[in-house]
């Protein structure tokens, strides 16, 4: 009987595995390769050269302004984007007035209007914001500046804002996301929890600090690896959004930008795969210390 078992369960498994190492496993490991050559992406037998390509990139300044640049967004997208998604998600649901706990009337509109930029693609949210942050009378913000008499900002031209215009955009997309994922995590708490806490005194702000956020840790966790990985990751609203593919003087480029850059523009794939690879090791090893640093004991309710 166990004979039968394991062939059947190896049988079941073995071509989704073949799929798996074939358009999975297989491109990382030529990844690896190409990033110890000197590919130009048309030579047919090209040149392997070991780590030079690694060692090149500790001496490119460009490549390390990326790596801060995507150090400061693997930080505070984060944390800008789950506190507000917390708040916001917590008024929809147990910000109601009047006594008992409850959401607030029309949550369930307001939860359809946050979640409204995730169904619009990447490149569209960046042109709209191009928009938005021209500087001139015909930009969102800079219009009404302008019509005071007051001098337009450069969100996107200044080197010292654009990094920070690009932080806020990536947070307006995301929020709406994690307000409907923490909002269906609150609604699974049982509401004899919130009653228990209010016959004990506790206040609303007590309340999500000593009931909502511990039992809504893991999903809080999950969150964070998304988006730490999607911090990792944002090429899109850069090249599309930002002057110069990540400018100005590369004051918004992230390692992504580079990648491209490098194999598209300078059609240096060897180099270009050597970035991938640290990029690479970079996610995972995120991914593995922000589960770690975050695990708790679980609570079971």
């Amino acid at each position: 009987m166990t004979h039968g078992r394991t062939r059947f369960i190896i049988g079941f498994l073995a071509f989704p595995v073949l799929l798996y190492l074939v358009y999975v496993i297989s491109p990382y490991a030529q990844a690896f390769y190409i990033a110890m050559t000197n590919w130009r992406g048309v030579n047919a037998n090209p040149q392997f050269v070991g780590l030079e390509n690694f060692r090149r990139l500790l001496d490119d300044a460009v490549f390390w302004k990326a790596v801060w640049h995507n150090l400061l967004l693997l930080i505070l997208l984060p944390v800008g984007t789950i506190t507000i998604a917390l708040f916001f998600a917590y008024l929809l649901n147990v910000g109601g007035e009047g006594r008992g706990v409850g959401g607030i009337r029309g949550s369930g509109f307001y939860k359809v209007v946050f979640f409204f930029p995730q169904v619009l693609a990447v490149a569209i949210i960046a042109v709209l914001f191009q928009q938005v942050f021209r500087p001139d009378r015909g930009g969102m913000l800079n219009g009404p500046l302008m019509a005071l008499g007051l001098e337009p900002i450069g969100f996107l031209s200044n080197p010292d804002i654009a990094l920070w215009s690009v932080l806020g955009v990536l947070i307006w997309q995301a929020v709406g996301f994690y307000v409907v994922l923490f909002s269906a995590g609150m609604a699974s708490i049982p509401k004899e929890m919130y009653e228990a806490a209010q016959i004990d005194g506790a206040g609303r702000a007590a309340m999500f600090f000593r009931v909502t956020l511990p039992l809504l840790w893991d999903t809080v966790q999950v969150g964070w690896v998304y988006l730490g990985i999607a911090a990792l990751d944002v090429f899109a609203v850069v090249w599309v959004m930002t002057a110069e593919q990540g400018g100005p003087d590369h004051s918004t480029t992230v390692i992504a930008a580079e990648i491209y850059r490098n194999a598209f523009d300078y059609f240096k794939f060897g180099y270009a795969s050597a970035m991938g690879v640290v990029l690479f090791f970079f996610t995972i090893g995120f991914a593995v210390l922000a589960l770690r640093l975050s695990r708790r004991e679980r609570i079971e309710y």
